[in-house]
């Protein structure tokens, strides 16, 4: 009987799904041991987009987040999602470098890499920089619907991975644009041409045919499937795992993954979401126009945002519909990060301006230019290309090539006597103001879970202004806490 196994992508893929990366370590602690023995063959856990938000908003430490969470997940490998980590820039090779370095120290042990065409060469580049922190890579083949994604595409692409010195392939959907049809008929040719790589796959449920797709890909043969711990399934995040693993045992596979143990995560993630107004993952009803548009879920929100701040907050329809048309402009650059970021931001410039491309981004120059991939000069639509290029300030970034500093010439801009490299790194990523009030808000604090009500109700009443005495009792027990002057 084969024997299904299980990716946790909850602290990753699942909160930045749905609750916009606002999980913190706190939250994660709790139940991170849980998770640990429940038998799942790697938990996701962070990503270069993820640093950001942290620092500045969380006023959480990633590092030390990785710190935290290797120390409670003794028995369970720690992934990264290797993309950039300045998402609107290009990352100096001496920085990225550092950056895997210092995370491989911290506890992660694999990553996962894409590149945003399934460009061989970015794959090779970041598969050397990876194995050389000793962090074990892994390349993510990205499904995009368009006329450049046929099946022969995949196929080129799955054996070019299987060139590159990896052991693992993820077959990954990041739009949930995949059918149970179409997974019917790819999945096998990937685990077909992916030679002695092992193959897991990896959905969303955004159009509501993630777990379907799921069962068709056990059903072709692969035996490892990314999946997340309900409140954090469904919705546009990854398939739950209670759903896929009960659906595999019904069709006759074992399953290598202990529920029992995980109940108490989903009544931990269930309670934090209640009591900070966070979504809970819903299966989602099926929808059609998302294989028109293919912007993310979380994409969309931000495009409603953009358009709201300039008062045009009800054209967010006609903002997907020009987003699908930019994308077919710009060569069908799949929608993942940062391309994605870029079409979504280009359309909405051009509904926010009333004309085509009389404005355009850095980003957006800089793509037509090659600079984010070389299959963009060539895909591209040549009217649009030269509308964009044919511009005062086209013309000074074609002029100016990137500078990529030295790691020295970083140290010296974001570092001094004293500053660790983690520091610098945080520094780089934001500011050393904002890494200032990240250090100023103190060392994670573990967040109370359902299953600690007591703990968290005195805690709660004993941040109430004018509260001086609590008193809580029952039959057996007796609790009284008084402020007093110091």
């Amino acid at each position: 009987m084969t024997e299904i196994r299980f990716v946790d992508t909850t602290l990753r893929d699942g909160h930045l799904s749905l609750w916009a990366s606002n999980m913190t370590t706190g939250m994660m602690l709790p139940v991170a041991e849980r998770i640990d023995r429940a038998g799942f063959v790697a938990m996701e856990l962070i990503s270069g987009a993820h640093f950001k938000k942290a620092i500045r908003e969380l006023k959480d430490d990633p590092f030390e987040r990785v710190r935290l969470v290797a120390k409670r997940t003794p028995n369970t490998p720690l992934r990264l999602i290797a993309g950039a980590v300045n998402i609107f820039g290009i990352d100096p090779p001496s920085m990225y470098r550092l950056f895997l370095e210092r995370l491989a120290a911290a506890g992660i042990s694999q990553a996962r890499i894409s590149d945003p065409w399934n460009n061989p060469e970015g794959w090779r580049r970041r598969v050397e920089m990876n194995a050389a922190a000793g962090i074990e890579p892994i390349i993510n083949l990205i499904y995009s619907v368009s006329p450049r994604h046929t099946d022969e595409h995949f196929v080129e692409r799955v054996e070019a991975a299987a060139r590159l010195p990896v052991k693992y392939l993820c077959f990954k959907d990041p739009g949930g644009l995949l059918t149970p049809e179409s997974t019917a008929r790819l999945a096998p040719l990937v685990l077909r041409h992916a030679g002695k790589m092992q193959v897991e796959f990896h959905t969303h449920c955004t159009t509501g045919l993630g777990p379907l797709c799921a069962i068709e890909a056990i059903k072709a043969g692969i035996t490892v499937i990314n999946t997340a711990i309900p409140p954090l399934a469904n919705g546009a995040s990854n398939p739950s795992v209670y759903n896929v693993a009960a659906n595999a045992r019904a069709l006759g596979y074992r399953t290598a993954v202990d529920e029992d143990l995980l109940h108490a995560v989903t009544d931990h993630f269930t309670s934090i979401a209640r009591h900070e107004g966070f979504p809970i993952g819903r299966p989602l009803e099926y929808d059609v126009a998302q294989y028109h548009h293919q912007v993310p879920g979380g994409m969309i929100s931000n495009l409603g945002h953009q358009l709201r701040l300039v008062g045009k907050g009800d054209r967010i329809e006609e903002a997907l519909e020009e987003t699908a048309r930019v994308r077919a402009e710009l060569g069908y650059p799949i929608m993942v990060t940062p391309l994605s970021q870029f079409v979504g931001s280009q359309a909405a410039i051009n509904i926010i301006t009333g004309e085509r491309y009389r404005e355009v981004t850095d980003q957006t120059i800089d793509y037509a230019l090659g600079r984010f991939g070389k299959e963009a000069v060539e895909a591209m639509d040549p009217e649009v290309r030269a509308k964009i290029l044919d511009r005062p300030r086209a013309r000074e970034l074609e002029r100016t090539e990137p500078h990529l500093p030295t790691l020295q010439e970083m140290r010296d801009k974001y570092g001094g006597a004293g500053v660790s490299d983690e520091e610098m790194l945080l520094r780089w990523i934001t500011s050393k103001a904002e890494v200032d009030a990240m250090h100023a808000a103190g060392a994670p604090k573990e967040y109370r879970s359902a299953r600690q009500p007591l703990v968290a109700m005195v805690e709660s009443l004993s941040k109430r202004t004018g509260t001086e005495r609590i008193h809580v009792g029952k039959p057996g027990f007796s609790l009284t806490m008084e402020k007093r002057a110091r």
